[in-house]
């Protein structure tokens, strides 16, 4: 046999170098914009806060650090320390992004663990530890017992710089923005540029369905808690096939993840409550329909003729399968269980065209057709 590696092997997604349950995705060329947009669209306001407005604001929920987004970031003592031992040598912080939204509150965007561990200082959470040029003076001090010193008076005064993009800043263009800065320190996933961009109705409507016992016991808790909203994404996949009229219409979109980006906006601005309870009652009903069909082998590859070794979870499997098997009441499909799960398993065998679809450039609308095409498909000749 070949060594050559083929455009389909498995490999496994790796966050921060531990390997996890889901494959990792080769989405080809589909991460950016194809068209440039206009440059006049760009609305930001450079702008100039102390430390003390930013706590107070933080405080106030007018600037949102999003704990649930920071829980898997935290920064050790030595590291927290020393961001707050550069703030007090007065060495300038790097600029700050934020994104505002229509009443005037912010996300942080790049600098949430700058932010977040100067905030923890300034409400006591750490003391200072391991510095390198304040040791003797700082050692062991927390933020209240030098409140009433310069060095107090000099963390609170310190001044920041934040680029502010503005809410009228198209979704597609805040995206680009984001993902241009989105370079230092570790970057962040698209699906974590597209969690700092949303409103809380996304982010909460996302969470749940990514913790609903459904969605859970279908992929057997491989994404549970992922560090970078691997489990969101999954979800919002879902939701934003669910949401397209025609699968034709996506051909339409520069890439897969402006896709889910505006499908993001559509869950904030656009859909009723109806609407978003509809939505969690398919991924219900498809992830149901998934483990009762594949059992643990639900959207893994599970080619015919080979052994039954658990793959990884595969996202674009994940897609296509939920978003078809949404249409179906499990009593339509249980007399046909075998003969789907055989012509699957020989479609991941001996299919090409399919293999590739879920493998390679999946982000192309080319591979996007093949894969839904296959999967309805062998649901609609399994029950003829």
């Amino acid at each position: 046999m070949s060594d050559e590696k083929r455009p389909w092997d498995i490999e496994p997604e790796r966050v921060e170098n531990e390997v996890t349950d889901v494959e990792k995705e080769h989405v080809g060329d589909d991460v950016g914009l194809h068209e440039p947009w206009d440059p006049s669209l760009i609305r930001v306001d450079p702008k100039q806060y102390s430390l003390r407005q930013i706590d107070d604001m933080i405080n106030d929920k007018e600037l949102d650090l999003d704990p649930d987004f920071q829980r898997h970031r935290v920064w050790g003592p030595r590291q927290k320390s020393h961001l707050v031992e550069s703030v007090l040598l007065r060495i300038p912080l790097p600029a700050f992004y934020f994104s505002a939204d229509e009443e005037g509150r912010m996300q942080v965007v790049d600098g949430l663990q700058r932010l977040s561990t100067i905030h923890d200082f300034l409400s006591d959470r750490f003391a200072l530890a391991e510095l390198e040029y304040l040791g003797k003076e700082l050692a062991g001090k927390r933020f209240s017992d030098l409140k009433q010193t310069v060095w107090g008076r000099r963390i609170q005064g310190t001044q920041i710089y934040a680029n502010v993009i503005d809410p009228q800043t198209p979704a597609k263009v805040k995206f680009d923005i984001f993902k241009r800065i989105n370079t230092l320190g570790e970057p962040l996933s698209f699906q974590e540029i597209r969690h700092c961009m949303s409103q809380g109705t996304s982010r909460e409507f996302l969470k749940t369905l990514a913790n609903s016992e459904a969605f859970l016991k279908a992929t057997d808790s491989s994404f549970k808690e992922h560090r970078r909203m691997a489990d969101r994404e999954a979800v919002l996949r879902f939701c934003a096939f669910r949401m397209l009229e025609h699968l034709e219409d996506y051909a339409k979109y520069e890439s897969m993840d402006l896709f889910l980006t505006e499908a993001t906006d559509k869950i904030d601005r656009v859909l009723t409550d109806a609407d978003r309870a509809q939505l969690a009652a398919d991924l219900a009903r498809a992830m149901e329909n998934a483990t009762q069909l594949f059992g643990n082998f639900a959207f893994r590859k599970w080619p015919a003729g080979e052994d039954d070794r658990k793959n990884p979870i595969n996202k674009p499997l994940l897609e296509a399968w939920g978003a078809v098997l949404a249409t179906y009441a499990w009593e339509t499909l249980e007399p046909h269980k075998s003969k789907i799960v055989d012509a699957t398993r020989r479609a991941m065998a001996e299919d090409r065209e399919f293999i590739e679809a879920i493998s390679v450039g999946t982000g192309d609308p080319r591979k996007v057709k093949a894969r839904f095409d296959r999967v309805s498909l062998i649901l609609n000749t399994a029950l003829q």
